[in-house]
Parts: structure tokens; C-alpha cells; sequence
């Protein structure tokens, strides 16, 4: 492990001398909440001087979270303090609203999902082919109401419908067209998300991650992003991308909720925004995935919302739009199944195998080993696009890159199909009913199927390391599930090839007698491999499981699946700690602490602690105007400044308050009470013993930490995983001896990635 105190020279504006910081700085905190005082009769006093007013936070900042809650508390009990019928139905309403909010959420995103899959689902199909009665059918549509087996002469390809019948012309025109309109749709999400909303691009989670543990982002989540993401997103993925659909609803679902609080007039602080988006958030898994149990856990393992005070509360919520969701997108039913089930495994063994532990085992071990790769070459591909000239060329990347995956693509069977229909046939068992996948099913060709899997999985896991991370919207838990499920079914298919040509070897005496009757079922394999896969590359668990068996409808091989995603972990961790998100968040560099425990090697708080010579502090030596100290509140951009009396320590003031207070009395001082050579002080006694100076104690932060520079430094980081704190002052007998930022602990934690703030900055 990398010396703290070695890390901390790397830290980007830990020189306090400087006036200037990044704008990215999560401790150049703009503003602050109402404050709040305990009078003796034990009440709350609030503060309604305007210098306490809450002032809007600025981009790229991070919030308060004990004033926010502090603010929450205040509003409840000033809506429950009203009397007569005001004071009944004032709360009442209140809540009213943010049901309101949270259920038109839930509708809205479920039909927003649906409609989504059905635009995609029709452009992709218009790639290869057309309805010959109505153009805006996609291919099921046309062809709904045939038997099983029966032959749907509705719809054409382009060769057919121009009536070509030669074979190198067909073949032609089809690679044509299909590369073209690859092309077209690639390149029109490209522009629209570099013309309209820069932020619409990649999935969103990592920066939704950031924002729910208070980072400020409005930007983020605008009208724009949000419809551009999802029309940028439908382009997208029906272009042939090596992507998919499901975390960029996770976004869609959080800048609806966000739009629709605006709209209602939802009055609600930071905090209690959070725990909104969080709810939405789960609502975006559960019509992704058409998992709402999924979308819950999702919320709580993957997006920490368990670091909210309430999470109970944050649950509660989470589960009542995740369900209407879920029901919204069965109601529009797009993809005419009547089910939300998505990829659903049928015609296999109810039961399994001891045997069957091994591969599923190895499945395991590779979904791990792979996962950690895809991390390491998407992280490389970025950090090289950062660095060179693609950077200043987005969209004649996406042009380019998406011409090349659909011509590779077009010469493999099993990438020509959309990433959906392919792991939708790599999860179905053999059924000469329903017809064979481009002879997946042939015995005859096992060799050749295992080869065109295998390469099927290497190809998809080089075009998503690069794929993922330009600048059209993109999900990567689609693109994983595929790469795991060729593996798996190939896996699959060697095992049950295996056990056909040895049915009396020991290993296989569990299986049935009748060699007609199928002991090894490799459409099951396929879905071991994806969660092996998505274990590997999200590092999710318990949320994980539940969203495949939700996904596949596989519920009697819900313990075999919690194997693949428990030792894929094993594998992945030991490879590297961090998910693809979590690399992601610190390349970034966003204000974001990982839930997960941090081990010190003996370390203490003194190690990483700004020593306080170097920090920018205020003195208060009563001898200095008003003035003075607004000149130095206007040059120091940092979030706020120590307040000391010689070396003993006073307290903490927050810059933008400070700011605020000190214009005000100086614009408002038009009878000349006070004038900008006034001193000051931010002492109580001082005030009282000398009425000539101007007490601004009620500015000191009355929030602040302090602890001693010799405290572990273990239990330092866990403090401000824990109580989301934003800094902790260090003194030592009354004398200030040192500071420690929410920043400087989240480079603590991430130094070990070897791209830690790399594309920072970078939008």
C-alpha cells in the first residue's frame, strides 16, 4: 500500500497557498442551510438573519448533509406547529406530493421503457429487413399469430423485397444496408448527445452513485439529458453497439423524478432529493431488467442508499415505484409475451446434477478472470481516448468505430443479431418446435459452435472495452450478459457432449438411464455464465441474483446461480477490488467513498492530515475590518476557512456564508451603523467586553469534528464513510493542528487504481 502521507503531496490543490480550485472540487462548498441554535428553554431557534438563508448550491460541490437533515427537521416541525385545519392538512399534503412525484415516476418510466424496447427492437430489425405490409412492424409483430415452426412469409429482406435474387448481389445489398443504417444511427446519437447534451452519454450510474452520496449535478439531470438519453439511447443500441439499454434507464428514470418534483413544486432540501432519485432509481432497474425486487436491492447493495439516514423510509419508496413500474411495462406489453420475464429459460431440467458443480465452478472462474479484463482494457481504452486525438473527434469516432463493428459483426452469425435475441437464444433449450439458432442446436456441429461462441465472446468483450465510453449512451450490463452466456452455452455444450459420449461413466450416474431424456441442459449453462460475467465486471451479489432469476425466470437454480456469483467475486477481488463503476467513479475523480471497510497498516490521522501551516485560516485578532475580511472571503475559493485566536482554535466558518453575511451588511449600512472599517470578531466574550466590534459567532459551523492527529486512521476514513462528513478538524489542547477533506480521503482510497483521476474534468 501506498504511504498516505507520500499520497497526499499528489492531491491536486493541497498546497493551501493557492487562491485558485478545480471546479470539480467537492470542498469548495457555495453554500449552506439554516442554522440552528438549542435556546435554554429547549426549543430550536432558527436563524432568520439573510446571511443564514439557504443559497443554492453550485455544480461540481457536495452537500451538507447534518444541515440538510437539520433543514428537513425544521420544515416538518414548522408544518406540524400550524394550527387548526392548516396544521392537519399541511403535512398531509406534503407527503401527497411526494407520492404524487414518486408514482407518476414509476408510470413513467415503465411506459417510457416499454416504448423504448419497441423502437429499438423495430430499428433493428429494419436492418435486415422489412414488414411487407406495414413498415413500422418490427419482425415478431409481423409475424405474430404462426404456429410454431410455421415459415413467416410477411416479412422480407432487403433482397427480397428488391427482388434480388442473385446470391453475391443479395449478399451485397443485405451487408450494405446493414452497415449503413448501423452507421446512421450511430451517428445520429452521436450528435445529438455532443450537439445537445453532452451528458447524456455513457450510463449514468457512476455520476447517479456520486450524486446520491452528495455530489451536486442538477446539469446532470435536465429535460435536455433526459431526452436525449433516451432518444440517443434507442439509436444506439438498435445500431449494433457493443451496449445495451439497462443502466442508462437507471438515469432516465432519476432526471424524470428530478423533473417531475420541479414541475409539482415539490419543496424538498438536498437530502430529501436524494432519497427521490434513489427511489427512481430502482424503478429504472426494474423496467431495465423487468426485475422490481431486483431494482430494490439494486438500490441498497449498488447505490449505498443504505448510507441515508431513513433507509427504511428510502426502501419503502423504492419498492412502490419499482412496483408500478414494472406494472406499467406489462401493461404496454412490448414484448408481447404478457410477461416480465425477459429472457426466459424453458424446456429445461427443473433439477440439477452434482457434477454439474465443475463446470459451473470453471464458468465461475472465468466469468471472474474475464470480468477483471473487460475493467483493465475499458479503463486503457479511456484513458487513451483522453490522451489523444479521438478526444477532439466524438462523433467521427462513433462513425468510425460503428462501421467496424458492424462489418465484423456481419461475419459472425451468432454478432449479427442483436445482443438481446442472441442471449435470448443462448438461454432457450434445444426445441425442434421452435427451430434451430443458426444450427446451435445441431449435434453434428458442436466443434463449429463451441469455435463461433468463443469467438463471439472475445470479439464482444474487445468491442465493449471500447464501445463503452464514447460518447453516445451506453449500458454495459447487456454486452456482459452476452459475452457470459456464449460462454456458458458453450460450456454447456461440451458438457453435455461429454456426458452423450460416456452416459456409463460414474461422474454421470445421476443421469437418466434413457439417453432420450436430457440430463445436461446447456441453456441453463448460458445463464450461469452471465451472472459469472456480471459478477465479474459490477461486483454486485445479493441484487445480482435476485435480477437474473427475475431475468430468466430460472428459480429452481437460484443456489447454482449464487455460486457462479460468489466465487466470480473470490476471483474478480482478487484481481482488483473495484467494479466497473466504482473505476469509472475514480477516474473521474468524483466525491465518492466506496462502503466498503478500509484497512490502514498502522497508520494515524497525522499521516494525511493538511498541517495547519499550510492551511488558509482566519484570525481572528480584532483588529481587522469588515472589509479586510470580505477581500479574503472573495479571494480564497476554498469551501471554508478555520477560525483561530492566536493558535487556539474557535471554530470553522463557512466561506460562502461568511461572503453573504459580510456583503449584506456592508451593501445595507445605509445609516451608517456599521461601515466597512468595523472590526470584527467571532468570540462571544469578545463581543460582549467590546460592543464596538461586530460579533459574527453565529457563523461558526457548529457541526465540526475535532479529533486528535493521533487517532488510527482506519477509524478516521469510516467516520466519514459513515456520517458523510465533509471534513474533520484536528487540534490538540485547544490549538489547531490540522485538517482533513472529504476529497482527501477519497484520493486516499482510490490511489491504488492506476488511472485515479484521469478523466477528470474531462466534460
Amino acid at each position: 500500500m501506498q504511504d498516505p502521507s507520500s499520497s497526499r503531496q499528489n492531491i491536486p490543490w493541497f498546497n493551501a497557498q493557492s487562491s485558485t480550485h478545480h471546479t470539480n472540487n467537492p470542498d469548495t462548498f457555495t453554500s449552506t442551510s439554516p442554522s440552528f441554535e438549542l435556546l435554554e428553554n429547549g426549543t430550536l431557534s432558527h436563524e432568520t438573519d439573510a446571511a443564514q438563508a439557504s443559497v443554492p448550491y453550485a455544480e461540481g460541490t457536495t452537500i451538507d448533509w447534518h444541515r440538510e437533515e437539520a433543514a428537513e427537521r425544521e420544515r416538518k416541525r414548522n408544518l406540524h406547529a400550524q394550527s387548526g385545519l392548516r396544521g392537519l392538512m399541511a403535512p398531509i399534503l406534503d407527503s401527497a406530493r411526494m407520492w404524487l412525484v414518486i408514482i407518476l415516476t414509476g408510470i413513467g418510466i415503465g411506459i417510457a421503457g416499454a416504448w423504448l424496447d419497441i423502437l429499438v427492437k423495430w430499428l433493428g430489425d429494419l436492418r435486415e429487413g422489412r414488414c411487407a405490409h406495414n413498415l413500422f412492424y418490427n419482425q415478431v409483430a409481423c409475424c405474430s399469430g404462426l404456429d410454431p415452426g410455421e415459415v413467416c412469409k410477411e416479412w422480407q429482406t432487403w433482397s427480397e423485397y428488391f427482388g434480388i435474387s442473385s446470391i453475391l448481389g443479395s449478399s451485397l445489398l443485405q451487408a450494405w444496408v446493414y452497415t449503413s443504417l448501423a452507421i446512421l444511427f450511430a451517428g445520429g446519437a452521436a450528435v445529438l448527445v455532443v450537439t445537445y447534451a453532452p451528458y447524456a452519454f455513457h450510463t449514468g450510474i457512476p455520476e447517479i452513485k456520486a450524486i446520491l452520496r452528495g455530489y451536486v449535478f442538477d446539469a446532470f439531470l435536465s429535460r435536455w439529458t433526459l431526452l436525449i438519453k433516451a432518444l440517443g439511447l434507442a439509436l444506439a443500441v438498435a445500431s449494433g453497439l457493443s451496449l445495451g439499454k439497462e443502466g442508462p434507464l437507471v438515469h432516465v428514470a432519476c432526471c424524470m423524478a428530478f423533473l417531475f418534483a420541479r414541475m409539482f413544486r415539490l419543496k424538498y432540501n438536498e437530502s430529501q432529493k436524494r432519497k427521490l432519485l434513489a427511489a427512481a432509481a430502482s424503478a429504472g432497474v426494474s423496467v431495465a431488467f423487468g426485475s422490481p425486487l431486483g431494482g430494490v436491492l439494486f438500490g441498497l447493495e449498488e447505490l449505498d442508499t443504505f448510507a441515508f439516514s431513513n433507509e427504511i423510509d428510502v426502501m419503502w419508496r423504492g419498492f412502490v415505484t419499482s412496483v408500478i413500474a414494472a406494472v406499467s411495462l406489462q401493461w404496454v406489453d412490448p414484448f408481447g409475451t404478457a410477461k416480465l420475464v425477459l429472457f426466459q429459460v424453458t424446456a429445461g431440467s427443473d433439477t440439477w446434477r452434482a457434477f454439474e458443480l465443475v463446470p459451473w465452478l470453471m464458468l465461475a472462474v472465468i466469468g471472474g478472470l474475464v470480468g477483471s479484463l473487460l475493467i483493465r482494457l475499458n479503463a486503457a481504452a479511456a484513458v487513451y481516448r483522453r490522451n489523444s486525438s479521438i478526444h477532439e473527434w466524438p462523433v467521427l469516432e462513433v462513425v468510425g468505430f460503428s462501421a467496424l463493428t458492424a462489418t465484423v459483426c456481419y461475419l459472425v452469425v451468432f454478432l449479427r443479431v442483436q445482443s438481446s435475441e442472441l442471449v435470448s437464444n443462448l438461454f432457450q433449450e434445444c426445441d425442434p418446435i421452435k427451430g434451430d439458432f443458426h444450427g446451435l442446436c445441431n449435434p453434428t456441429a458442436v466443434w463449429r459452435n463451441v469455435f463461433l461462441l468463443v469467438l463471439t465472446a472475445a470479439v464482444k468483450v474487445l468491442l465493449t472495452a471500447w464501445t463503452f465510453g464514447m460518447m453516445v449512451p451506453a449500458g454495459i450490463f447487456l454486452p456482459t450478459i452476452a459475452i457470459g452466456a456464449c460462454i456458458g452455452r458453450a460450456m454447456g455444450i461440451l458438457t453435455q457432449e461429454l456426458q452423450r459420449a460416456y452416459p456409463a461413466a460414474w461422474i454421470f450416474a445421476s443421469c437418466p438411464p434413457d439417453p432420450t431424456v436430457r440430463c445436461v441442459s446447456p441453456g441453463f449453462y448460458g445463464v450461469v455464465g452471465a451472472a459469472a460475467m456480471l459478477g465479474g465486471v459490477t461486483r454486485m451479489t445479493v441484487s445480482l441474483v435476485v435480477i437474473v432469476f427475475e431475468l430468466t425466470g430460472a428459480l429452481s437454480h437460484v443456489l447454482p446461480i449464487m455460486i457462479s456469483v460468489v466465487v466470480s467475486k473470490w476471483v474478480a477481488d482478487a484481481l482488483g477490488k473495484d467494479g466497473i463503476y466504482s473505476v469509472w467513479i475514480a477516474m473521474r475523480q468524483y466525491p465518492w467513498l466506496p462502503p466498503s471497510e478500509y484497512r490502514d497498516q498502522g497508520q494515524i490521522a497525522g499521516q494525511i492530515m493538511k498541517p495547519a501551516h499550510d492551511l488558509i485560516v482566519v484570525v481572528d485578532d480584532q483588529t481587522t475590518s469588515l472589509k479586510e475580511l470580505l477581500d479574503f472571503a472573495r479571494k480564497h475559493g476554498f469551501h471554508g476557512f478555520p477560525v483561530v485566536s492566536g493558535e487556539m482554535l474557535v471554530g470553522f466558518v463557512v466561506r460562502e456564508k461568511l461572503r453573504a453575511h459580510l456583503e449584506r451588511l456592508i451593501t445595507e449600512d445605509v445609516d451608517g451603523a456599521l461601515n466597512e472599517t468595523q472590526q470584527w470578531t467571532f468570540i462571544k466574550s469578545a463581543a460582549r467586553a467590546n460592543p464596538e466590534l461586530v460579533n459574527l459567532s453565529s457563523l461558526l459551523d457548529e457541526a465540526v469534528l475535532q479529533l486528535r492527529k493521533e487517532v488510527p486512521l482506519q477509524l478516521v476514513v469510516n467516520m466519514f464513510q459513515k456520517m458523510n462528513l465533509r471534513h474533520v478538524l484536528f487540534s490538540q489542547a485547544g490549538k489547531l493542528t490540522g485538517l482533513v477533506t472529504k476529497t482527501d480521503i477519497v484520493w486516499l482510497v482510490t490511489a491504488h487504481l492506476p488511472h485515479t483521476g484521469a478523466l477528470a474534468g474531462e466534460i
